[in-house]
C-alpha cells in the first residue's frame, strides 16, 4: 500500500474524533508523554489572546531568528495550505515532514481518540524536537487551560487582548474568558499582556501563581507618530528603562510591543536598529496586511485582515483611521456563530458600499442575512453569490482611489487569497 499523502492524512483526521473539538488535555498529554514532545525545546512561548496571536507570534519568530536563534512556530488555522500552520526556522514544513510526523502519532497514539487539532498541534511538537531547535512559539487555538497547547510548560507566557469570543467554551464574560487564558500561566514565570484591563480572575492567577506580569499601559506604552515611526517606552530586557524609536511596520504595532516584551522577558535583547530592523520585516498572511493589484491596467489597492468579532472590528477600524482618509468598500462574509452586530458597530460609517458574500463553509451567514442586518443600521450594501464575486464586483464598480478592505473570517480572506492567486 503507498504511503498517504498529506490530503489523505487530512481527510482522515477529520474522521477519527466524533466531535471537532474536545476539550482538555488528559488524552494528548498522554500521547505527548509516548512521542517524548512535553520539552519541544529549550526556550518555549505560548501566545493566547482573543485577537493578535498571529501577529504576534510572527514578531516574536523575527525576533528570535534575528537573534541568530533556530526556531519553530506553530500558529493556526490555516488559509490556503496546511503547512502554514508549521513553520521551522522560517520556513513551512513540508508535506514528507507532516507525514511522518502524522504517522509517528498514529503509531503510538494506540486506542487514544484524537481531534483534528489535537493531531496537528502533537505533528508540530514532534517536529520541533526532532529538529532540536533552540526556540519555539506556540499559538493557543481555543482558549488556554484546555487547549492542546497547554500540554507544553512555557517559559514566558503571552496575553494580547481578553474579549469575548467563543462563548460555548469559554463562557459569555470576560472574566470567563480570562480564566481560560490564565490556564497557561506557570508558577513564578513571567506573563506579558497586551490587555489594558486585566479582569480580576486573571490577575488573581497571576498573584497566586506568583508570575512578573508586564502590562501595556501599566509597564509599557506605544506612541505612533504621523510619519509612521512609533516610540516604545517601557522596562527593557535588563530591567533599565528603555525607549526605542521605531521604524514603520505592516503589523499592529499592540502586537508588535507586546512580542519586543515577551523577547524581553525571555532574558533575550538586540541593539535597538537590529530590534526595529526585525519588526519592520515581520508579516502575517491575512492580519491587516496591504496588497496592491493590477486590475484592468490599475494598481489597485487592497487590505486583507481575519478580524471576526467585534474587538477585531474595533482594532481595524482604529486601524483605518491612523491610516488616513480615503475612499473605502468592504468585501465581508462572516460564520453564523459570530456576533454580527458587535462586529458591524464600531466600523459604521467607514465604508462607502459593502459587498457581502456567503463563504464556503455550512456555518456561513447567508449573503441575504448580512445584507438585512447591514440595511437595518442604513449602510449601502450589495449582495454577491461569493467572495470572489464581491471583490470583482468591489473591482469593476469602484474608482481606482478606493481601498478595498476584505474581512469577516478566514474563510473570507483565504478566497480572496485564492482568487488573487
Amino acid at each position: 500500500m503507498s504511503a498517504r499523502s498529506l490530503a489523505d492524512w487530512l481527510v482522515r483526521l477529520e474522521g477519527l474524533h466524533p466531535s471537532e473539538i474536545d476539550m482538555g488535555l488528559e488524552r494528548v498529554r498522554l500521547v505527548a508523554e509516548r512521542l517524548g514532545v512535553l520539552t519541544p525545546a529549550p526556550l518555549v512561548f505560548t501566545v493566547t489572546g482573543t485577537n493578535g496571536k498571529g501577529s504576534t507570534c510572527a514578531a516574536l519568530e523575527a525576533l528570535l531568528r534575528r537573534s541568530g536563534l533556530r526556531t519553530g512556530c506553530y500558529t493556526s488555522p490555516h488559509l490556503v495550505h496546511y503547512n502554514e500552520r508549521v513553520r521551522l526556522d522560517g520556513q513551512l514544513a513540508d508535506d514528507a515532514s507532516l507525514c511522518a510526523a502524522f504517522a509517528a502519532i498514529d503509531e503510538l497514539r494506540g486506542d487514544i481518540s484524537l481531534t483534528y487539532f489535537e493531531f496537528g498541534t502533537l505533528a508540530a511538537l514532534w517536529l520541533f524536537k526532532r529538529a532540536e531547535l533552540d526556540a519555539v512559539v506556540l499559538e493557543v487555538g481555543l482558549g488556554g487551560r484546555l487547549d492542546a497547547v497547554n500540554v507544553v510548560d512555557a517559559h514566558v507566557a503571552v496575553v494580547t487582548s481578553i474579549g469575548i469570543d467563543h462563548q460555548e467554551y469559554l463562557g459569555n464574560t470576560r472574566a470567563s474568558v480570562a480564566t481560560e487564558k490564565a490556564g497557561i500561566l506557570r508558577h513564578e514565570r513571567p506573563v506579558v499582556s497586551g490587555e489594558r484591563e486585566l479582569p480580576d480572575t486573571f490577575v488573581q492567577a497571576v498573584e497566586r501563581l506568583g508570575c512578573q506580569l508586564v502590562q501595556r499601559d501599566r509597564d509599557f506604552t506605544v506612541q505612533v507618530q504621523p510619519d509612521g515611526h512609533w516610540q516604545l517606552s517601557g522596562e527593557g530586557g535588563v530591567g533599565a528603562a528603555r525607549s526605542l524609536l521605531l521604524p514603520p511596520v505592516r503589523l499592529p504595532r499592540d502586537n508588535l510591543a507586546v512580542a519586543v516584551h515577551a523577547f524581553w522577558a525571555a532574558g533575550l535583547d538586540l541593539p535597538d536598529a537590529a530590534l526595529g530592523e526585525a519588526l519592520a520585516a515581520a508579516s502575517a498572511t491575512g492580519r491587516l496586511e496591504s496588497r496592491e493589484i493590477d486590475w484592468q491596467g490599475q494598481r489597485r489597492r487592497l487590505v486583507l485582515d481575519v478580524g471576526h468579532n467585534p474587538h477585531a472590528a474595533a482594532f481595524l477600524a482604529e486601524s483605518l483611521v491612523q491610516q488616513g482618509q480615503r475612499p473605502r468598500v468592504a468585501v465581508f462574509g462572516l460564520l453564523a456563530d459570530k456576533d454580527l452586530p458587535g462586529v458591524l458597530a464600531p466600523l459604521a460609517g467607514t465604508f462607502e458600499r459593502w459587498f457581502v458574500a456567503p463563504l464556503p463553509s455550512p456555518r456561513s451567514r447567508s449573503a441575504h442575512q448580512l445584507q438585512q442586518a447591514l440595511d437595518a443600521t442604513g449602510e449601502q450594501v450589495q449582495s454577491c453569490a461569493s467572495i470572489a464575486a464581491a471583490l470583482e464586483s468591489a473591482l469593476s464598480e469602484t474608482s481606482t482611489d478606493t481601498e478595498i478592505v476584505i474581512f469577516g473570517s478566514f474563510f473570507c480572506v483565504a478566497d480572496a487569497i485564492l482568487w488573487l492567486s
